[in-house]
Formats: structure tokens, C-alpha cells, sequence
């Protein structure tokens, strides 16, 4: 099954993909060079999707069936949001394969929360430093191939990139790619033979070379089988097809994970210490208990800073966040700062801090404490609560904070 979908890039741009391979199948997002489109992926796509893959191709802003700005817009920074933007309208993190100038812009794109925006990365023929003249010789072919029909493209793409100073770019963002990552030449390109290369490679924290020893510039449609070969064996190593599993024993971060797919709110639980100096710390593992009598429960780490007072406390506040509290919620869950100085409060009924702006405000005494593993259970008895209805909850799912998007 094949259709058409778009995203919103950025500025609004719309950017269209064809998309393959059945709606749970793992995901792959195929980005194209300079002067294609989606179609140079129609072998790979086809293949991808008869190994069990979803396949997503997509069209860069100017080229096939994707908008072309009226501003042309095609500067570097540009084509990078546009697949920040396409990376989280994706249901799931696919492994992005990016070839030549996809794989600057990939590059760039993950150098960020790489890990949170994709499953691995694959780059294909991408350069590292620019031949000023291998570039002026592939300019002017790509604007004979303009000459001789309709356009696939946007001519005004030509030198809209950073060819001077990418070497830089990429050598920056190397260190900061951490997720796997293969990367592809070919043995004959003038690529390979770059010192640039090698020292990119080397800056990746986790990531296979290969040499396709018999291919020049374009692996992906010169040496197609033996591309495919290299990249189906890497994404059965890196792209597990089935659901990843913890069991007792195994290893705490596939356990976290698993746990980071329960979308929550976050709150910030507070209290007095002894000597009525305010305390608090951001926790999202909070709770509704029972209604009568009014329970709620929120799990603090033992090794929490404020656990000390947090456990014997005979009152507390659950403060939950609305969207606008995202620093505030960094602010509780850092260290070595003072929190209450930056965070407008005031003190509820029973003193304890609540803090100024929440969605909700939940005033508690101490119900029952219970050792828990590495944390332990607060239980605490509502005595009052305070909501504010027309915000919306500031939202954490798999380790990145969201928000609500209504259809």
C-alpha cells in the first residue's frame, strides 16, 4: 500500500512523502540529495518495505512534489528545521537514511536530542569537505538537466548552501550525533579519499563505516544490492522488528523506556523543613488514590535531595504544571539553585509552599509512608485543591516534554 501524505516544515512550508509498508511495521525516513527527489529511493523504498519496514520518503522543500517558497527560502538553517519539524510529526523514531546533501542536513537536525528524534542514522556518499571544483562541475550539470525539460526542483536551490564552512558544521555536530550511525562511501569517490572524512568518523560516538570498494559518488543508485545489503544487516542489528522486552535481570534503561511510554503530567511536590524554610523537587510519578476518603500518592527517590523532609513531613503540596511551567519544572528537578526565588508561591492553609500560576494546587497532610525500592510512597489526605480550567497540563512522554494536540 503506497500514498501520499505532507507535513508542515518550517515557516509553514508544506512538505510532501510518499509513504509504504503497513502502520507498524519499524519506520524509515529516506531524505534525498541535490538535484533529486523521493523517486531516487524507489528501489530501496520497495525493499525496505518487503523486509517489514514502514517507508517514509519525503520530498525536500523546492523538489518534487513538496511547496516551493515564494520567499526561497533554502538556506541551510531552513532545510534543518523542516526535518526537526517532519522528525516530530512522526508517530515513531524511524532510522533516517540521508544521501549527499540529505545527510548535511540530517547531520545538522540530530545534533540535538538526536536520540529522542530518531531510532539511527545512516549517511550515503555525504562529503564532509567541499571540492570547489566537483561542486562548480555537479552546479552546472544539475542546471543542464534544468535545460533540457520541466524542472523537478527549484533552480534557486543552487548555491543557497553553506559550501565554505559545512566542514565546520558537520565536524560540530559529529561528537553530538549519539544514536547508531552507519556510514556509506563509495571506494572510488573522492570522498573516501578525504582526510575531513576521516576525522568526522572518528568524532561519531557510535558509528560502523563501510567502503563499497567498486562504487563511485552515488551508492544508492550505482551499487543498489550491495547498499541494501550493508543497510538491511544494519537495521536488523540497530532496528529491533519486535516489541523490545525487559525481564528481571535485564538491563534498568529498557525498563525506564518501557515506562517512559505512560504519557504523564508533571508536578512539583513541596514542603516546610524544620525550620520552615520551603523545599520541593519536580516528580511525575503522582497519582488519584481514592475519593473517600481523598487520597493521592506522588513516589520520591531516596536519594532526592528534599527526600529527608519529604518523608516526614506532616504536610505537603502537589503542584501540577501547566504549559507555561516547563522552566520551572527544570528549575525543581536541577540542583544548586535557589528554587523558591525564581518561583513566585505563597503559602497554603497549613503552610505549606504553592506555587503561583499551576494548573492544579493540591494541600496535603501526611496519610502513610511506604518503602518502595529506591523510592518510597507518600501518601497524603486532600484537605484542599484549587484548579485552573482554561490551561492546558504541560505533558512528559518518553523523556521529552509535550503538548496537547487536539484533531
Amino acid at each position: 500500500m503506497m500514498e501520499t501524505i505532507s507535513f508542515k516544515g518550517f515557516g509553514g512550508t508544506r512538505l510532501e512523502a510518499e509513504v509504504r509498508g503497513e502502520a507498524n511495521d519499524p519506520a524509515i525516513l529516506l531524505v534525498h540529495g541535490a538535484g533529486q527527489t523521493r523517486a531516487v529511493w524507489n528501489d530501496v523504498a520497495d525493499a525496505l518495505v518487503q523486509s517489514g519496514r514502514r517507508v517514509v520518503s519525503l520530498d525536500l522543500r523546492g523538489h518534487g512534489g513538496s511547496e516551493w517558497p515564494v520567499d526561497a527560502r533554502y538556506d541551510f538553517a531552513a532545510h534543518v528545521e523542516d526535518l526537526r519539524a517532519v522528525l516530530a510529526q512522526m508517530g515513531s523514531r524511524p532510522v533516517v537514511v540521508a544521501a549527499t546533501l540529505g545527510g548535511w542536513i540530517a547531520a545538522a537536525a540530530l545534533a540535538d536530542d538526536a536520540a529522542n528524534l530518531a531510532a539511527a542514522l545512516v549517511l550515503v556518499d555525504m562529503p564532509v569537505e567541499t571540492d570547489p571544483a566537483l561542486a562548480g562541475e555537479i552546479s552546472a550539470r544539475l542546471r543542464e538537466r534544468l535545460d533540457e525539460g520541466s524542472p523537478a526542483w527549484d533552480p534557486r536551490t543552487l548555491g543557497a548552501f553553506p559550501l565554505d564552512d559545512i566542514a565546520g558544521r558537520l565536524m560540530d555536530a559529529a561528537p553530538r550525533l549519539a544514536l547508531p550511525t552507519l556510514v556509506v562511501r563509495g571506494g572510488l569517490s573522492w570522498i573516501k579519499q578525504s582526510g575531513a572524512s576521516d576525522a568526522f568518523d572518528a568524532a561519531l560516538p557510535n558509528a560502523e563505516t563501510v567502503t563499497v570498494e567498486d562504487a563511485d559518488l552515488l551508492v544508492v543508485t550505482d551499487r543498489t544490492e550491495a547498499f541494501l545489503s550493508l543497510l538491511l544487516d544494519f537495521l536488523d542489528r540497530k532496528q529491533a522488528r519486535a516489541a523490545t522486552e525487559f525481564r528481571a535481570g535485564s538491563d534498568a534503561r529498557t525498563l525506564r523506556d518501557a515506562m517512559g511510554c505512560f504519557a504523564t503530567g508533571i508536578t512539583i511536590v513541596t514542603a516546610l523543613d524544620p525550620g520552615g524554610t520551603p523545599v520541593g523537587l519536580t516528580a511525575n510519578s503522582f497519582t488519584s488514590v481514592s475519593l473517600d476518603p481523598p487520597l493521592l500518592l506522588v513516589c520520591i527517590a531516596n536519594t532526592a535531595g528534599t527526600a529527608p523532609v519529604l518523608r516526614e513531613a506532616m504536610h505537603f503540596g502537589v503542584n501540577v504544571l501547566q504549559t507555561s511551567q516547563q522552566q520551572t519544572s527544570n528549575r525543581f528537578a536541577g540542583k544548586g539553585e535557589d528554587r523558591f526565588a525564581a518561583t513566585p508561591w505563597a503559602p497554603g492553609e497549613t503552610g505549606v509552599p504553592l506555587l503561583d500560576g499551576s494548573l492544579v494546587a493540591f494541600e496535603c497532610k501526611r496519610h502513610a509512608v511506604h518503602d518502595g525500592g529506591d523510592h518510597f510512597i507518600l501518601v497524603g489526605e486532600v484537605v484542599r485543591a484549587g484548579f485552573e480550567p482554561r490551561r492546558d497540563p504541560l505533558l512528559y512522554f518518553r523523556g521529552k516534554y509535550r503538548r496537547l494536540h487536539f484533531a
